[in-house]
């Protein structure tokens, strides 16, 4: 018989950890006596971080007693208290591999639903004191699990629970944990999960996303758009490219043609994906690595990449200075996931100024391979002497008789005003304009330009109905951070980190400009990228969620501890990693 044993609550707290706070309520202590369960949590519970714990699907965490004694064996331990692992109910029974996602138990005057198994989390490991926690939740396939209320009640330690329905797909809560975290997924075993109508939309969502991914590249997604052998990068590291044509696009923006040294076929690049160069130090400055999209035909014979100079940037006015025709560049393979899908619908590609160049692509790529798909090519740029690829993407929307063009320009110049040639509207794109256009629901749209101009963009058209899932955004340096808990501080660029210098290996980050010795005092890539104010993402710190995953554009990493499943080759867990030599990442 399965019984409640204990009924734990907290509410959140800030918590000191690492020199951070922490916004958690994992901390739960017992409580005795009768407690309601409503819709959303236990009398007296809260949740700190609502994006990955609580709400209706996630309102009560248990975990079993049986869990308690294993983890006390495993550990050395006796400390323990109930609400140790963060959970509402500590109960007798109840096994993970056992308990079905779908199942219904009965407890006092309450019903609920298994929803899914608990997410990894860093912070079930700062309440234990032990940051492997997370990772050896999921390997020892004792992860706990969630439950949704369906009616609401009183509930009392002590009392029986009791199973009143199963669920539809026989799935236990450590098969479903383990088919997200552990390696390999097999796919029919995700389309059956899918078909669990209690399972969380979250857990939903992740198992589509491996679906999505195209048959036998492997069964999860890595950054890169799969142009080698076995689904990484064309090549490792950094190859020379010889630089074969150099054109003018506008004012301010130049494009160079790259190919290979002997003449051969270059691998191709997926529509929408960048390539990351590497200025070498020499008389003009210090060793310099910066990404720029491809702008030429997909699967060309050579690679065009057009780069914008910048009032202050030291490798686009390299390279629009310094570089001449037969020089060579040193270029990693091509990478990037903001990349066209196939299909038949209608497509949106929006953008400002340089932002155009991995939209170009996607349009060369529609013009040769899909023509009669419906194309809505939206731009803006300041002027006519400021728009680049004109003429070229004019001749492209000519030969797509189902396209329609909006080009903006802020400030047109006399002449742009005279001849009317270039654009259509005076001004800038914005949302307000994008809404009147009546674009089709169910068009999948593509945006690159200033952070600003996306958000505004996005907003006009989840405004005009399209689906948010199919809008792709396309961003210029560092991504947008994302750690689970942690309270906001005020933004500071990316910078060197405090003290000495370190005297290990050369770690770049791309998309930061920065590149800092190695300080094997911070342990892992992540620490040394949260000392240097790099944007990060991660969520359970261990090497299990892949929220961390980073392009690994050059270098070798060691992993302490080892990954429950290693990530695609030519990617980083930097959670868990550290330089074995020089290495650049796509952070």
């Amino acid at each position: 018989m399965a019984r409640l044993v204990s009924v734990n609550v907290g509410l959140p707290q800030d918590v000191t950890w690492q020199g951070r706070t922490v916004h958690t309520g994992i901390w739960k202590t017992p409580v005795t006596g009768p407690r309601m369960v409503r819709r959303l949590n236990v009398e007296g519970d809260g949740q700190g971080d609502l994006a990955g714990h609580g709400g209706e699907i996630r309102a009560v965490m248990v975990y079993q007693l049986d869990s308690y004694r294993h983890w006390e064996r495993e550990l050395g331990r006796d400390d323990f208290t109930h609400g140790q692992f963060g959970e509402n109910f500590t109960v007798e029974g109840l096994p993970d591999d056992e308990v079905c996602v779908g199942d219904r138990y009965r407890i006092g005057d309450a019903l609920f639903e298994v929803t899914q198994p608990r997410v990894t989390c860093y912070r079930v490991g700062m309440r234990m004191r032990e940051p492997r926690m997370p990772s050896l939740l999921v390997s020892h396939r004792r992860p706990g699990f969630y439950l949704r209320v369906l009616t609401e009640g009183e509930v009392e330690a002590g009392q029986e629970i009791v199973k009143v329905a199963e669920g539809p797909g026989g799935m236990t809560v450590a098969e479903v944990d383990g088919l997200l975290y552990l390696p390999g997924h097999p796919r029919e075993r995700v389309r059956r999960a899918l078909r669990i109508g209690a399972l969380s939309p979250g857990w939903r969502g992740s198992f589509e996303t491996m679906l999505a991914e195209p048959a036998g590249k492997g069964e999860t997604a890595g950054t890169d758009g799969t142009t080698g052998p076995g689904g990484g990068p064309a090549w490792p590291g950094f190859r020379p490219l010889t630089v074969t044509g150099i054109e003018e696009e506008s004012r301010s923006v130049l494009s160079l043609w790259l190919a290979a040294d002997d003449g051969a076929p270059l691998p191709a690049a997926a529509p929408g994906q960048y390539l990351t160069v590497r200025l070498d130090a020499g008389p003009e400055g210090p060793a310099l690595v910066r990404s720029y999209s491809l702008s030429g035909r997909p699967g060309a014979d050579r690679y065009r990449i057009s780069v914008k100079q910048e009032p202050h940037g030291a490798a686009s006015t390299r390279l629009h200075t310094r570089v001449r025709v037969g020089d060579r560049l040193l270029s990693a393979a091509p990478r990037g996931d903001f990349t066209l899908a196939p299909g038949p619908g209608p497509v949106v590609l929006a953008s400002a100024g340089v932002g155009a160049t991995p939209l170009l692509a996607m349009l060369r790529s529609l013009a040769d391979t899909a023509p009669d798909r419906r194309v809505w090519w939206l731009h803006g740029a300041r002027d006519g002497a400021d728009h680049a690829f004109a003429k070229e993407t004019r001749q492209l929307l000519e030969g797509l008789p189902g396209s329609r063009t909006v080009i903006c320009y802020s400030h047109p110049r006399p002449e742009d005003l005279r001849n009317g040639d270039g654009h259509t509207e005076a001004g800038r794109l914005t949302s307000a304009l994008v809404a009147r256009l009546g674009l089709p629901a169910e068009a999948d749209a593509y945006l690159c330009g200033p952070t600003a101009f996306m958000d505004d963009l996005t907003g006009a058209l989840t405004g005009a109905g399209l689906d948010p899932d199919s809008i792709h955004t396309e961003v210029f340096g560092a991504g947008p951070a994302l750690t689970p808990g942690i309270a906001p501080a005020a933004a500071r660029p990316p910078h060197a980190p405090r003290g000495d210098p370190g005297t290990g290996p050369a770690v770049t980050f791309v998309r930061s400009g920065l590149t800092v010795p190695w300080k094997p005092e911070y342990g892992t890539l992540l620490e040394l990228a949260e000392a240097c104010d790099v944007p990060v993402r991660w969520s359970c710190r261990t090497g299990v969620c892949h929220t961390c995953v980073t392009g690994l554009l050059s270098g070798e990493v060691g992993y302490d501890p080892e990954p429950i499943e290693p990530p695609a080759e030519g990617d980083a867990l930097i959670c868990c990693s550290r330089p074995r030599e020089d290495t650049v990442l796509d952070l």
